[in-house]
């Protein structure tokens, strides 16, 4: 039964490790962006329980694989994956009974590390180095779908506006700028559904896309409304009308009434208002 109790060990080892380092990095790259790929990837997982994922490497590769996120870490620790994963796995198994380095998975799980990211993912497409591993290995598939519908959907959003601010890159702009928030929804993000890899990260991916559709759909609408003016609409243009008649209704009319009959001129005031305004 997954997990057992060194792998539970090895699990919270990872998580702590991932904390202490992601603590620096900003919103759209903390703890919990990791927790909910880790839970996305495993749920992934096991829906593909007939291709026979490796559970433990899916969930320790998704717990560790924005540790090294190139945009928080030199070239330098960043240079050589598996020396920095090393005395973790080492730690593993001398303090924890639990050798992944002798079976390969630790190395499988620092290949998935480095072979998540859309970017990654680009260049090598570009370079026609995708190979047979890239196309096959399910435990990536499942960390990879995560990472990518932990982009795009409702929190896609939240993080592209987080990262956004901590670069102080515009939200939205005119047309022509720069650089934009929403500019990159139409460089990446809505690429995104078209290069998930498995069928539950399809069908989640599916509804996570149009949440973006409409969201774009609002903020182009929003971004070109012109504000109503000021003197506009049609109860105010029968309210001006009804406005500019007032003093004399009440001169030659309302006001000749009152001494006669004051409720009566009350009441008549009163229907005189309500039937002008409707």
């Amino acid at each position: 039964m997954y997990p057992n109790a060194k792998e539970q060990v090895a699990l919270q080892v990872a998580q702590n490790l991932m904390e202490s380092i992601m603590a620096r990095y900003d919103p759209s790259h903390d703890a919990f962006h990791v927790q909910r790929v880790r839970k996305t990837a495993v749920s992934i997982a096991r829906a593909l329980s007939a291709q026979k994922p490796d559970l433990l490497v899916v969930e320790l590769a998704a717990l560790l694989h924005d540790v090294l996120d190139k945009k928080y870490v030199s070239e330098t620790e960043a240079a050589d994956p598996y020396g920095y994963f090393l005395p973790f796995f080492q730690s593993l198994s001398s303090e924890h009974g639990l050798d992944l380095i002798s079976d390969g998975r630790a190395r499988q799980i620092v290949k998935i590390i480095e072979n998540v990211s859309w970017s990654t993912e680009k260049k090598l497409r570009s370079a026609g180095k995708i190979d047979e591993w890239h196309r096959t290995c399910v435990e990536l598939h499942c960390v990879q779908d995560a990472d990518r519908l932990d982009a795009i959907g409702a929190f896609g959003i939240m993080r592209c506006a987080a990262y956004s601010s901590a670069v102080n890159r515009p939200l939205h702009a005119p047309t022509g700028h720069v650089e934009t928030a929403i500019e990159h929804f139409y460089d990446k993000l809505l690429h995104i559904q078209e290069r998930l890899k498995t069928e539950p990260g399809k069908q989640m991916g599916a509804k996570r896309h149009q949440f973006m559709v409409d969201f774009l759909d609002s903020v182009e609408n929003e971004s070109n409304a012109e504000a109503l003016g000021v003197y506009e609409g049609p109860y105010w243009t029968k309210f001006q009308s009804f406005a500019l008649s007032l003093p004399n209704l009440i001169l030659n009319w309302i006001l000749p009434m009152k001494k006669v009959c004051p409720s009566t001129a009350t009441l008549t005031l009163t229907l005189t208002l309500n039937l002008k305004l409707d």
